[in-house]
């Protein structure tokens, strides 16, 4: 069944931070290192071991890198020496106000070399950095990988959110990007472990309220630049992400870390209440006014859930029915939630519709894009509507005539099943069975496989 996991950014998000984190929720280490070392990239190692941070025990994960792919991502001279109150970390992790590290750590170095070279870059002050990469690259580095096809996915649509953020800051088409800092090998490593991660948990709703971000300037490949870097900015604003501007002077979300929650957020919603399953806590390796640590939680709901929805509204009475037809196809491939029309008479008895679309509040202004193109109307009416919904889930069952998608719902102690239509609809076409006879078949599946625990 489907996990739900609640990212808590208090103190940011970086892409070590959320390894860690779900390490500490019980990410399985061998398949993690099984996938690293299949990665064809050299010069790195990991170790998976445990800190402190202000007192706090935390997982630390920690790509380290040889002298030739040293990027300086946790050296503190090196990102605020020029204007920053933090000590010098001279290239090496700092363990400030006594936060001692615990060296029982699991390693593993991959051999398997690429074809990049190393070569200097014109904003590197004087430090050494290996070629870029571009999407092409870096799909091909992914495709090579030993992973999940799940895992895989993930791992691409973080890459391609970053890319997505970098051509809209450099003005270039996304294939000819060419990361940076993202690019490195440990950024690299930070992303395919969270995509292994992530699948190995079975992690499939991920909630983030908001992302909290420092102030202030911080160096990089492409000189000094104030906080939050453009491509953390152009991310958060893609993905419609909440962003609250602490007083903490230097940078708490990086690029890598605003592209994970914009590819695998579901929602920013935490249900009215909840249970905690399991708790994960991440450090981070750059030492601020607050404790770096990134809290991750595996969370249930109770059966009820109660959230917002929108209802959008809009008499329509000069539409064919065609368009309005089209119409319900585009929002409903938008997102909507819901699309329906009643037929109603208007002023001087015109016959009209009512159309109606509910949605999510982030999905507002693409829905009314639509309904404005594609209709005939010239206003739109808007309600926040509060609801109680069941909570529900998603899973596949085996039935004698292949596999079907099913949503599951709980409702007073008992469990429903409703078969997907598509479902219905490709296995009453390939046996030639009606409808009816299908959908039962599905759900008295459900039934065994309940009664023996695999639903």
């Amino acid at each position: 069944m489907e996990k739900t996991l609640y990212l808590e950014c208090y103190s940011g998000i970086s892409g070590d931070m959320a390894v860690a984190a779900l390490l500490d929720l019980g990410a399985d280490e061998d398949v993690l290192i099984d996938v690293l070392d299949s990665l064809p990239v050299h010069g790195f190692k990991i170790k998976i071991s445990r800190v402190k941070k202000s007192g706090i025990d935390a997982c630390n994960f920690n790509v380290i890198l040889d002298e030739e792919h040293d990027g300086h991502d946790h050296d503190m001279e090196y990102l605020y020496g020029h204007e920053h109150p933090h000590e010098s970390g001279n290239g090496q992790q700092k363990q400030a106000n006594g936060e001692a590290s615990l060296e029982s750590a699991k390693s593993v170095h991959s051999d398997i070399r690429d074809h990049d070279h190393a070569h200097d870059h014109g904003h590197d002050h004087g430090h050494h950095h290996h070629s870029h990469r571009g999407m092409k690259e870096i799909r091909e580095i992914i495709e090579k990988a030993n992973m999940t096809e799940n895992a895989r996915a993930i791992a691409l649509r973080i890459f391609q959110v970053i890319a997505e953020a970098e051509s809209k800051a450099h003005n270039l088409p996304v294939e000819e990007v060419h990361f940076h800092e993202v690019g490195a090998v440990d950024s690299i490593v930070d992303i395919v472990a969270v995509a292994v991660c992530l699948d190995n948990l079975q992690i499939r709703k991920v909630i983030v309220p908001k992302l909290y971000e420092g102030r202030g300037t911080v160096r990089c490949q492409h000189g000094i630049l104030p906080v939050p870097v453009p491509a953390v900015a152009n991310i958060v604003q893609a993905g419609g992400i909440r962003l609250e501007i602490t007083n903490v002077e230097g940078e708490l979300v990086t690029p890598t870390g605003a592209a994970i929650v914009a590819a695998v957020r579901t929602t920013d919603r935490l249900p009215k209440d909840f249970f905690i399953e399991k708790i994960g806590l991440g450090a981070g390796k750059r030492e601020y006014e607050r404790p770096g640590i990134l809290r991750a939680m595996l969370i249930r709901g109770s059966l009820q859930e109660q959230d917002e929805i929108y209802k959008l509204e809009s008499n329509i009475d000069d539409c064919s029915g065609e368009a309005l037809g089209y119409a319900m196809e585009r929002l409903m491939e938008a997102g909507a939630r819901d699309v329906h029309y009643i037929p109603v008479f208007m002023k001087k008895n015109r016959p009209a519709w009512l159309l109606t679309v509910i949605c999510a509040e982030e999905d507002i202004e693409k829905m009314e894009q639509i309904i404005f193109k594609e209709t005939t109307t010239i206003g739109i009416r808007r309600v926040r509507m509060e609801r109680t919904v069941l909570k529900r889930e998603r899973t596949t069952v085996d039935t004698s005539f292949g596999q079907a998608d099913v949503k599951v719902c709980e409702a007073g102690g008992q469990r429903r099943f409703y078969p997907e239509y598509e479902s219905i609809r490709h296995i009453s076409l390939e046996t030639g069975k009606s409808y009816q006879e299908v959908y039962q078949l599905i759900v008295e599946a459900c039934q065994v496989d309940d009664m023996l625990g695999m639903i």
